[in-house]
């Protein structure tokens, strides 16, 4: 269930799940503190900024580094760890089955594999941000696995495919022009595809923490916070790097299936391994967001 109410500022119409009731949050669109209400239509409390508004909350590196552990060992957090660990699974198992077939010279189509794991993906890139939006509202705990029944479901991955999708094509934005306009790639191309990996975790808190997509396209939105806490963000950015490149590097049981249980064993450990530093990672971006607030224009 979504919980609606307008700013008590600026009157922006507003909408939080209905868990984050009763949470501290802020709106997008002017700044304004509040008290998320427990229904639909209340009018939200409102609060007053600190005295150390223009400063950055401290402690980052400590919750990133030592906090972070915590969310692997705290019953509460069991839902959401077997949640990750079934669409790992499922990914690893079945992302390599086909079963089309050919009828009186007519191939039908059924890419079982393929399907299972964009909804795996949609799965992990759905948690991932409401980790980051939770973190940001000052939560320790995993969020809950909550996504609305069959029709929510599908909604959810499918929407969280495209997002994550979107989001990539505007970072690489630069690069794509480059490579449809020039007739020689070559190492420019390679400088602005990292450049924009580099700012594709902040794309993503700022999507999932202010849920707007024009947000994502503001280039102040992006650059100014990243400038303004550069050594933070850069913990943030290695950490999810270290989970793209070690994800890529992962294998998936088609490519074992004549090795022994040991193997794909330590194979199926090592895609686990990944999503807890994919946890980690994700709860570092929502950190951010709650220690260098200040430097938010939104």
């Amino acid at each position: 269930m979504t919980i609606q109410f307008n700013c008590p500022s600026c009157n922006a119409l507003i909408a939080f799940a209905d868990r984050h009731g009763g949470k501290r949050a802020r709106c997008t669109a002017c700044g304004q503190r509040f008290i998320i209400p427990l229904k639909s239509n209340e009018s939200p409390r409102t609060i007053e900024p600190p005295e150390e508004e223009g400063k950055p909350l401290p402690g980052f590196y400590r919750a990133v580094f030592v906090g972070s552990w915590k969310l692997f060992v705290r019953p509460q957090n069991v839902t959401g760890l077997v949640f990750v660990a079934a669409a790992v699974c499922f990914k690893f198992f079945t992302g390599h089955t086909d079963y089309s077939w050919t009828f009186g010279g007519f191939r039908f189509q059924a890419p079982t594999g393929l399907v299972i794991t964009l909804a795996a993906w949609g799965c992990l890139f759905w948690y991932y941000m409401e980790i980051i939006g939770a973190t940001a509202l000052d939560t320790e705990e995993l969020p809950d696995v909550y996504m609305g029944g069959l029709f929510g479901f599908i909604w959810n991955v499918m929407a969280s495919l495209l997002v994550f999708a979107m989001v990539l094509v505007v970072v690489l934005l630069p690069s794509i022009i480059y490579l449809a306009t020039s007739k020689k790639a070559g190492v420019a191309w390679h400088v602005l595809v990292h450049a924009g990996l580099f700012v594709f975790p902040m794309a993503i808190l700022t999507f999932s923490v202010g849920r707007d997509v024009a947000m994502v396209l503001r280039p102040g939105y992006i650059l100014r916070p990243i400038a303004k806490a550069f050594w933070p963000y850069l913990v943030v950015f290695g950490l999810f790097a270290l989970a793209w490149e070690l994800q890529l590097r992962t294998s998936r049981y088609g490519q074992l299936i004549n090795k022994n249980a040991s193997i794909i064993a330590l194979h199926l450990f090592a895609n686990l391994a990944v999503q807890m530093i994919a946890l980690i990672a994700m709860r570092s971006m929502g950190l951010f967001c709650r220690h260098y607030s200040c430097h938010l224009p939104w």
